[in-house]
């Protein structure tokens, strides 16, 4: 009877514990169990995570922070300046169209046209005079020229022809040379535009040194001085292409004056005992 006594007293207290548990108050008592027991972890991963977070902000900071890197031709548009970039920018055109012009000029195949110098040969051989001056007067290439000049002198003979010829080949000559003279004063102007520019940089940056009573910084003095540097080297890059073509064309201009003057004097030479006879 005693036994059967304890064990439904038992079984009362364990009935009652349950519910307990089961209800409401129970809950909270679990919940806070879980968290006694997982706090001693947490407390170990928060300042992993706390750093971790802490880097990603200074990272993204630094990243907005840092400025974006310009390109070569923008720092120099900068470095120039507007009144500098008009200056280079008509001396480059300026320069681009008189070598597109000279090379496309100095060519044996314009300025002694092979078809002219046939012609003209057969119709001398023809004894078609007539047809030949007019053959060269309607050409305007070079030999062409040449040709008209001695063609429009036999009548006073074969020496006057020569003379008249030489004439023409000093006018045409001279000509082409006043052509490429442009070049060579791209080539001139280039590099003195450029040691303005060095000048007018240095001055800038010196005055703002003398406007200030502290040290000015060094990107502020970098204003003056790359616009002395960048002026000077927009300069020499023109300059020296510039001089180059120059020198190149002179030497075509003196061997093509010599291969028009022997043309017209071999195209000629058939005149030569022909004494003081009409064209």
């Amino acid at each position: 009877m005693l036994v059967g006594s304890c064990d439904r007293r038992q079984n009362g207290v364990l009935s009652r514990l349950g519910r307990l548990l089961s209800g409401r108050l129970g809950r909270l008592l679990v919940a806070a169990c879980v968290t006694a027991a997982w706090a001693p972890a947490a407390t170990c991963l928060s300042p992993a995570v706390a750093v971790a977070q802490d880097e990603e902000i200074a990272a993204d900071e630094a990243a907005a922070g840092e400025p974006e890197g310009k390109s070569y031709l923008t720092f120099l548009v900068e470095a120039l300046g507007i009144k500098y970039v008009i200056i280079f920018l008509l001396l480059s055109f300026g320069l681009v169209a008189l070598l597109v012009m000279c090379f496309m000029q100095f060519r044996k195949s314009v300025l002694m046209p092979p078809a002219l110098a046939e012609q003209f040969e057969q119709h001398v051989e023809n004894k078609e005079f007539q047809q030949a001056y007019e053959l060269a007067k309607n050409d305007d290439s070079y030999l062409g020229k040449v040709l008209a000049a001695g063609m429009g002198k036999l009548q006073s003979g074969y020496p006057a022809a020569v003379e008249a010829m030489q004439a023409a080949e000093n006018e045409q000559a001279m000509s082409l040379e006043h052509k490429i003279s442009y070049v060579s004063l791209v080539g001139a102007l280039a590099p003195m535009f450029g040691l303005l520019g060095t000048v007018d940089g240095m001055v800038a940056a010196f005055m703002l040194i003398a406007q200030r009573d502290t040290a000015p910084k060094p990107s502020e003095l970098a204003v003056g001085i790359s616009q002395a540097l960048v002026t000077t080297l927009i300069g020499l890059w023109l300059a020296i292409p510039a001089i180059a073509c120059y020198g190149m064309f002179k030497n075509w201009l003196q061997r093509f004056n010599k291969d028009v003057d022997d043309e017209a004097m071999r195209l000629m030479s058939r005149f030569q005992t022909m004494g003081k006879k009409t064209g």
